[in-house]
């Protein structure tokens, strides 16, 4: 069956690897980094965390790992449980299955964590971004010229932007739209303090109408491998958008592409848990 894998932070229990019984030789540095290592051999990993077990267990570790992509998850439970890996003493792997009553609204992945997928799955050059427009709606030297001269500190740069991703192998465009402002608090900052600051109120605004683009795009993961694109314009994911953004949105032709016969993949384990809830398993 196909897999859907959608540009959000992975909450699905299926996506979520526990091993535990991990040495107390290593520092949680190191062992976050021998992790990364094993497991990012399965599949794109969105967050690797290290905890201390309890006070009351044996001193030691144990980590929560996630995956974009729930088969990847499931080929990596099986592939390592019980195994070695970087110790001298096995691990535990189980891949959870309990999924909370209450379903919130997917949270967005940030622009540097939607092109990392982007890129693991078409490919660095498989997608690009055009930019439509990026407006200035700071409108400091009409303040400038006002009578009333408005105190520095309740002054902001603002930009707007509106682009667009592009998936040429899938004939497949997203437009995005992203706000930016920053506060302008110190005069005495000058010209030099003055031309950063737009230049990273352009390129914040610029990232969240990336983020804001991938958000509409669905990767379709066949059993055999491909990748198929899905556009979902409709599709509710939380990201703080002002009125005045949707009210600039610029409308861009799009084509969409869907495989029949998509499905989510099921997951084969017998472990439930909760992240929040979660203490390592007692030991003898």
């Amino acid at each position: 069956m196909a897999e859907l894998v959608s540009f959000a932070v992975p909450t699905e229990s299926d996506k979520t690897l526990l091993v535990w019984e991990l040495s107390s030789g290593p520092t949680a540095e190191a062992l976050h980094h021998s992790l990364f290592t094993v497991f990012s051999q399965f599949g794109l990993l969105y967050s690797v965390r290290v905890f201390p077990n309890a006070a009351v267990a044996r001193p030691g570790f144990y980590a929560i790992i996630k995956f974009y992509s729930a088969r990847d998850a499931h080929r990596a439970q099986k592939a390592c449980h019980e195994k070695h890996l970087f110790q001298n003493s096995p691990v535990k792997v189980r891949l959870g299955t309990k999924h909370k009553a209450v379903q919130h609204r997917a949270l967005a992945l940030n622009s540097s964590q939607c092109q990392e997928l982007a890129n693991y799955y078409f490919g660095f050059n498989g997608w690009s971004k055009r930019i439509i427009k990026l407006q200035d709606l700071s409108d400091l030297e009409e303040r400038e010229n006002e009578d009333a001269a408005v105190p520095l500190q309740k002054q902001s740069l603002k930009f707007f932007c509106a682009l667009e991703v592009v998936l040429p192998l899938y004939g497949c465009r997203s437009p995005g739209v992203g706000m930016a402002e920053e506060p302008l608090e110190k005069l005495e900052d000058g010209p030099l303090s003055f031309l950063m600051k737009r230049k990273t109120t352009q390129k914040l605004a610029i990232q969240k109408a990336v983020s804001d683009a991938f958000q509409k795009l669905l990767i379709v993961v066949l059993e055999s491998g491909k990748i198929a694109v899905e556009y979902r314009p409709c599709e509710e994911i939380t990201d703080a958008r002002t009125e005045e953004e949707l009210q600039d949105l610029i409308q861009v032709s799009y084509f969409s592409w869907k495989q029949d016969g998509q499905g989510e993949e099921e997951c084969l384990s017998d472990l439930s848990f909760e992240e929040d809830e979660f203490k390592p398993p007692e030991l003898d």
